[in-house]
């Protein structure tokens, strides 16, 4: 079975009787993922980002994007319109399949894990992740990385608040620490 046939089947089954939902279309859903790297050492190397979209392409399956800056930041050297980061959006099956390796391979390889903490859910009950390497995901080779880099993983819902959210990750398998 897919995950996302699990999801359709199981878990908007139990998320619609624990919360009392009189309608299916209640449901909270998972929308989109965004994985985003932020590479401030592009303003001096031009070649890191080409390196972080062939690392995320890797990882989710699907090609990335380069990001520009918004303002300028004099401390930082970053001037307007110059690239600093990369990222990828994730919808429909290529988020179901990025999900489920999120949950099932990824997460348990993190060192020293406790548990997502509870307030990683946002009051719109989005789910923020950040990872310190991008080696937890199996598709990178320990050898080939040039340089550890830490990634950020934003999953998006149509819930309506907190509660809601933290109990659709729950259901999809996410370990949540109990404090």
């Amino acid at each position: 079975m897919s995950f996302k046939d699990y999801y359709n089947q199981e878990v908007k089954k139990k998320m619609g009787q624990e919360l009392k939902l009189k309608n299916v279309m209640e449901v909270p859903r998972v929308i989109k993922i965004v994985v985003n790297v932020g590479a401030g050492e592009s303003v001096t190397n031009k070649n890191v980002l080409e390196k972080i979209q062939e690392h995320l392409t890797l990882i989710t399956g699907q090609k990335s994007i380069i990001t520009k800056a918004r303002k300028s930041v004099s401390a930082f050297k970053i001037r307007k319109g110059l690239p600093i980061g990369v990222k990828v959006t994730l919808r429909d099956q290529k988020m179901f399949n990025f999900l489920e390796k999120l949950i099932k391979i990824v997460i348990p390889r993190v060192r020293d894990f406790k548990g997502i903490k509870p307030n990683s859910v946002d009051n719109h009950g989005n789910l923020n992740l950040g990872f310190r390497e991008q080696t937890l995901f199996p598709e990178i080779e320990f050898d080939k990385i040039d340089k550890i880099r830490g990634l950020e993983v934003t999953i998006v819902t149509d819930a309506k608040d907190k509660i809601k959210g933290k109990k659709l990750f729950e259901l999809l398998g996410i370990p949540f620490s109990k404090s």
